[in-house]
């Protein structure tokens, strides 16, 4: 990761998902940020709160990048799920140092 660079709103969701921090991870989002993850859409805090904690959080990920081009990172993603590491698309949204929304698919 030390030659991809990243947005600092990316680098943050990174940093706070490896960390398991689950307070610094929502801080990532702003007010209506909407997540769209495994067929199902989180809109708002609360629902992110509860995606941050079912999908990241508790299975303990760790995002390895890959590669960053435009709004789209590929990564590697491993933790305490069956098949894992699994290489993930993730295409932000980015306003200031927010993500407004983000979309995560299977690469």
């Amino acid at each position: 990761m030390d030659d991809i660079k990243l947005p600092k709103a990316v680098a943050n969701f990174i940093a706070a998902t490896n960390a398991h921090d689950a307070n610094a991870l929502a801080a990532v989002f702003g007010d209506d940020a909407t997540v769209r993850d495994d067929g199902t859409t989180y809109t708002g805090e609360a629902e992110i709160r509860e995606w941050i904690q079912g999908h990241l959080i508790n299975p303990k990920i760790v995002i390895t990048p890959t590669s960053f081009a435009g709004d789209r990172l590929v990564a590697s993603g491993d933790g305490e799920f069956p098949g894992g590491p699994l290489s993930f698309a993730f295409v932000f949204g980015i306003k200031g140092d927010q993500v407004t929304d983000l979309a995560i698919d299977p690469v």
